[in-house]
Parts: C-alpha cells; sequence; structure tokens
C-alpha cells in the first residue's frame, strides 16, 4: 500500500516541525542548545503543583478525572478574565474565553474554522514557523509582510490588504522569532489602518508577561477591533506540559463556531490539568512567580548579548529584546545560517537557521537564538564556540 496516495491534499501542504528535527539532532547531552523555545525547568513551581494537585483531588474528588465542557473548567476563565481586566484594561467575562490544549491548538482551530483552500492570510517575515505549520492545513495564500524594529511594516501591510484576506497573525511582544516589541506608534498606526475593515486581526501573546525591561504596551485590537482574538497561555508563566492556553474574543458568534471546531477535535482540554492550573493560581502569587522569572531571563538575556558583543565579528547585527526568549541574529550577506548549522553542531552547538520562519524563502542569513534554558556558564561557552565558528567563515 502507497500511503502517499491516500493522504489529504492538506497534509501534503504542511511542513514537518524544523525544530523537532534539529531538538533530535542536537540531543547529544554534550551539544550547548539554542535551539528550542523552552522555559528554564528551574522556573517550573513543582512543590507548589503537587499541593495543588492533592489539594483538588481530595477536594473534588471524580470530577477530576471525568469529561467536561468544551469552553474549558468556569472557574479558571473566570481567573484568566479578571486577571486580563485587572492588567490589560479588557472588560471580559468568562463566556468570552475557551481553554484550549496550548495556544498550538488555537492556531490549529482558529484555522479550521476561518480558512478555505485558497484564502488569504497576513504573517509577518520572518513568523512563528508553528503557525506556518498550523495554517498550511487547510492550503491558504501567505501575504508575509517585512518586520521593522518597529513592529510590522504599516505602509507594506496596507498594500497587502488590497489582497482579499481573512485574518493577519501577529506577536506584538518579543516576536518569535526576532524578539521584537511593535512600538506604541507602530501599533496606532495599524489599528487605524484596520479600523472598519472586514478583517480579523489575531494578537498571539505568549511572551508579553516576559518583560524584564521598559513599560507594557497596549494590545492593538482586543478590546477595541470587533472580531480581533487574543491569545494566551501558561506554559511560558507556570509549566508548557499542561498544555494550557486559550482564545480571548468579544465576539461570541465567532467563539461558538471555535468552540464547535474543538469539541470536534477533542471535546475538551485535559480537565485535571485545568483544575490543577486554576487550583495552583488561587492558592499562589503568579505576579511573585511571575517576577522571579523575569528576573532570571533578564540575566541570561545580558549573558547572551554581552557574550555576543565580546565573541561576534562586528558585521554580525543581533537584536536586543526586552523580554520573552529569544533574540535574532544576522549575518553578513551571502552567509547561509542553514550551511553554517552543521558546522556549528560539530563545535557542540545549536541553533535554528532563520529559513523555516520564512514563507517560501531558502540560505536566509538570519538565525533565532534562545537565552531561557541555559545557564550564564553554558550561554557564555556556547557563544564563544559560535563565535569562533562565525570569525572563522569566508563568504560563499
Amino acid at each position: 500500500m502507497r500511503i502517499e496516495n491516500l493522504l489529504s491534499e492538506g497534509i501534503k501542504a504542511t511542513p514537518p516541525s524544523f525544530v523537532r528535527g534539529i531538538l533530535k539532532a542536537a540531543s547529544d547531552p554534550d551539544v550547548i542548545s539554542f535551539a528550542g523555545g523552552l522555559p528554564n525547568p528551574i522556573s517550573f513551581p513543582q512543590e507548589k503543583l503537587l499541593e495543588s494537585m492533592e489539594r483538588i483531588v481530595r477536594s473534588y474528588g471524580s470530577a477530576v478525572f471525568q469529561y467536561s465542557i468544551t469552553a474549558g473548567l468556569p472557574e479558571l476563565r473566570q481567573y484568566i478574565a479578571k486577571r486580563y481586566n485587572r492588567i490589560f484594561g479588557l472588560s471580559l467575562t468568562m463566556d468570552n474565553i475557551i481553554i484550549t490544549t496550548g495556544s498550538q491548538q488555537a492556531l490549529d482551530l482558529i484555522g479550521k474554522v476561518l480558512l478555505n483552500k485558497g484564502d488569504g492570510l497576513i504573517v509577518e517575515k520572518p513568523t512563528y514557523l508553528a503557525a506556518i505549520q498550523a495554517f498550511s492545513m487547510q492550503q491558504p495564500v501567505f501575504y508575509p509582510v517585512e518586520l521593522t524594529e518597529e513592529g510590522m511594516n504599516a505602509e507594506k501591510l496596507a498594500e497587502a490588504l488590497q489582497n482579499p484576506v481573512k485574518f493577519i497573525y501577529a506577536i506584538p511582544d518579543f516576536q518569535n522569532p526576532t524578539g521584537l516589541t511593535y512600538s506604541a506608534g507602530n501599533r496606532e498606526r495599524i489599528y487605524e489602518i484596520l479600523k472598519g475593515r472586514d478583517v480579523i486581526l489575531i494578537e498571539d501573546d505568549p511572551y508579553g508577561e516576559l518583560r524584564f525591561e521598559g513599560e507594557r504596551l497596549p494590545y492593538i485590537g482586543a478590546g477595541k477591533l470587533p472580531g480581533s482574538i487574543l491569545l494566551g497561555t501558561f506554559s511560558k508563566t507556570v509549566t508548557p506540559g499542561m498544555r494550557t492556553g486559550f482564545i480571548i474574543s468579544e465576539n461570541k458568534e465567532l467563539l461558538k463556531y471555535i468552540s464547535i471546531a474543538k469539541e470536534a477535535s477533542d471535546l475538551h482540554t485535559n480537565i485535571f490539568s485545568q483544575y490543577l492550573l486554576w487550583d495552583y493560581l488561587e492558592n499562589n502569587d503568579l505576579d511573585g512567580h511571575i517576577a522571579e522569572i523575569k528576573a532570571l531571563y533578564k540575566k541570561q538575556a545580558h549573558a547572551m548579548m554581552d557574550a555576543m558583543e565580546r565573541y561576534f565579528p562586528p558585521a554580525v547585527k543581533y537584536t536586543r529584546p526586552h523580554g520573552g526568549m529569544f533574540l535574532w541574529v544576522t549575518l553578513p550577506e551571502g552567509i547561509s545560517a542553514m550551511s553554517l548549522f552543521p558546522k556549528a553542531l560539530e563545535k557542540k552547538v545549536a541553533f535554528v537557521p532563520g529559513d523555516p520562519f520564512y514563507i517560501g524563502v531558502k540560505n536566509v542569513n538570519t538565525m533565532r537564538l534562545n537565552f531561557t534554558n541555559a545557564d550564564c556558564e553554558t550561554i557564555e561557552e556556547g557563544i564563544r564556540r559560535l563565535g569562533e565558528l562565525l570569525h572563522s567563515l569566508k563568504r560563499r
């Protein structure tokens, strides 16, 4: 039997996870890996979660093991609504929220609900590679819009909107892969461009609470643009293994269709994890916990940038993020980061070449480095090895 003859066109159009392949290649314990987007495990509140686990089993018994409702645990949704109202000035109720199995599922559900084959969507250039993967299942047409230091290029966005487009996908805070944050002025320009248009803005915000420098900036569309969608997750602030994310929208008709898609996909997100997370949040200081994570990541980010200042050639440029988990390196023209990767592995250091973050672009001179999952001494040594390699290169 030739399985490929039985495959759907959607799965054929969907690229495999490039990072998963890199992580496998970098699984050697001697390799210093800047490749994954992994939170630092020392930040996981294991003891507090163990206390919550025992408490929910004692307090709620069989309910934590039973089927549940598709939208998610009401108490957890209410907690999220109150938190976002307090911190971000929104006006949410729990009915504006659907719990998802990680924000990755949110991308999958949105694609299923909004996209038909050939439909247009706008993404950043470069953009989150797993979003490309999730949306590709529906075989859409991608319209990438260049990122500048201010964020998505507003003029190019207006040009891209001349095409038939269903939605725009953006990560305005500490963007993956670049680490860039949209400026306040650029957010306002994008809002003015989108105001009154029949297009949905999806703001993916997995890193916004990880700001370790500067002031928080307002969302572009959440609470202002009708039909806008805000994505969030507890993977970066509590633990990623529980796979608990959420979709926020004030458009309840849109949420109704997303709920139908989720019901068809997995009925509901793991209810044990939802109870566990809710109990942890109710009985602990999340803001204090996040403050500890931010202090840790600030130290690690500066360790990486300081090491790059010492070891990288002057012609190599890189972003200087004020939060999040990544920074973006631009090599001199003519140097392919993809070609550099196997040479880096020989030196026992790994990164993600820029190629998979672009639509239809190959052999780019950019790469993503993660600074959150290694201690400062390991970061120093890994950057030293990369710097040694970069100094040895000649342009192709």
